[in-house]
C-alpha cells in the first residue's frame, strides 16, 4: 500500500506540473548574457586563427620582392599639355635613421621607385598589403585625396573636391584617385584596377608593378618607369658589398653615420631582449598566438637589422 500510494502521489505531481515553464532562478537574463559571451568567444577565437598568416603563404620572412611603383599626377588645368606626369620617387630608406616601422615590417625603398619587400611576420603572407609601404613613409592614399608628409614630395595634398585635372582632350573635368597593378613589371596588358580600398590591395608576388594616379575618370594611367629595369634595380639592392680603402681624411664623413649606427644598435637590442623573453610565455589560446607570432616578428626584425648595422659599423666604426 505504501509504495500504490507513492506512486499516486508521483502522477500527481507530475500532471499538476505539465505545460509549465521551467524558470531559472533569478529569470531569463543569466543565460542570456552567458549565450552572448560564448558566442563572441567563437568569434573571437575564429578571427585570431584567420588573422594570423601562414608560414607558408608567399611572401614569408626569408622572402625579398621587388615592385615597381610610382605616383602619377594628372596636367593641372594652367598646364599648357594635357600629360600628366610622375611625382619624385620617395624618398629615405629608414634605416638611417633607423625608424620604428621599418623594425616593425622590414618594408622600405631605397629612392630608387622600387618597393623592397623583406617582410617581418607582421607584412607577410596574407598580411603583406600595399597599406604596410604607406604606413611606412606616412602616406595616406584614399578614393578622395592622397596626402604625403612633409619629407615626401613637399607635403602635397592632391583633394578630389579641390584639385581639378585636364582630360586627353584638355577639358578641365573632376579628379579621380585609382590604383592600378600590373600582375608582371615586363608585361604591360595584364592589370587590375582599384578604385577604393587601396590599403588592402595584396603583394602577392614578386615583380610586380603599381601605380597610385590622381587624375580624370577616363585617363589612361601608365605603368611606373621603374618596371623597365626592375631586375637591374633588384640585383643592386641584393649585390656583394664592395670594400674599399677610405683614407684617414675620407673618414671624418663617415663618424656621423658610426654614431647613429651604434645608436641603431643601442635601440634595436633592448626591444630584441623583450620581445625574445616574451617567447618564454606559451599559452594554447589563439589570442596569445598571435601576440607570439608578433613577437617572433620583432626578434626577427631587429636581428635583420642588428646584422646590418655591424656590417656598416665593421666600415665606418
Amino acid at each position: 500500500m505504501a509504495n500504490g500510494s507513492s506512486a499516486k502521489r508521483v502522477a500527481r505531481l507530475a500532471q499538476k506540473g505539465k505545460g509549465k515553464k521551467v524558470r531559472f532562478q533569478g529569470g531569463t537574463l543569466f543565460p542570456a548574457v552567458m549565450t552572448v559571451i560564448v558566442v563572441l568567444g567563437l568569434v573571437l577565437i575564429g578571427y585570431a586563427r584567420e588573422s594570423a598568416p601562414s608560414k607558408n603563404t608567399p611572401p614569408t620572412a626569408n622572402d625579398h620582392w621587388h615592385v615597381a611603383y610610382g605616383f602619377y599626377k594628372c596636367a593641372d588645368p594652367s598646364s599648357s599639355t594635357n600629360d600628366g606626369k610622375f611625382l619624385d620617387n620617395l624618398v629615405g630608406n629608414k634605416e638611417e635613421p633607423l625608424d620604428p616601422n621599418f623594425i616593425k615590417y622590414g618594408i622600405h625603398s631605397h629612392d630608387d621607385g622600387v618597393l623592397h619587400w623583406h617582410p617581418s611576420a607582421l607584412a607577410s603572407g596574407n598580411r603583406a598589403k600595399l597599406g604596410v609601404f604607406f604606413d611606412v613613409y606616412g602616406i595616406s592614399v584614399t578614393k578622395d585625396k592622397i596626402v604625403f608628409p612633409d619629407d615626401q614630395n613637399g607635403g602635397v595634398t592632391y583633394d578630389v573636391k579641390v584639385d581639378k585635372c585636364k582630360d586627353s582632350k584638355g577639358k578641365t573635368v573632376d579628379a579621380v584617385v585609382k590604383v592600378v597593378v600590373w600582375d608582371q613589371y615586363d608585361d604591360p596588358l595584364q592589370k587590375k584596377l582599384f578604385i577604393t580600398d587601396f590599403d588592402n590591395i595584396r603583394i602577392k608576388k614578386d615583380g610586380l608593378a603599381i601605380t597610385i594616379a590622381y587624375v580624370a575618370a577616363d585617363a589612361d594611367v601608365p605603368i611606373p618607369p621603374t618596371a623597365t629595369n626592375l631586375p637591374e634595380l633588384g640585383a643592386k639592392d641584393q649585390g656583394g658589398v664592395t670594400t674599399t680603402t677610405i683614407a684617414a681624411d675620407a673618414r671624418r664623413p663617415q663618424q656621423s653615420l658610426a654614431r647613429r649606427l651604434q645608436q641603431s644598435l643601442a635601440l634595436l637590442r633592448p626591444r630584441t631582449d623583450n620581445a625574445s623573453g616574451y617567447l618564454g610565455r606559451w599559452f594554447w589560446y589563439p589570442t596569445e598566438a598571435v601576440d607570439v607570432h608578433n613577437a617572433k616578428a620583432v626578434v626577427a626584425s631587429c636581428k635583420r637589422a642588428i646584422a646590418r648595422a655591424h656590417h656598416r659599423c665593421a666600415q665606418y666604426c
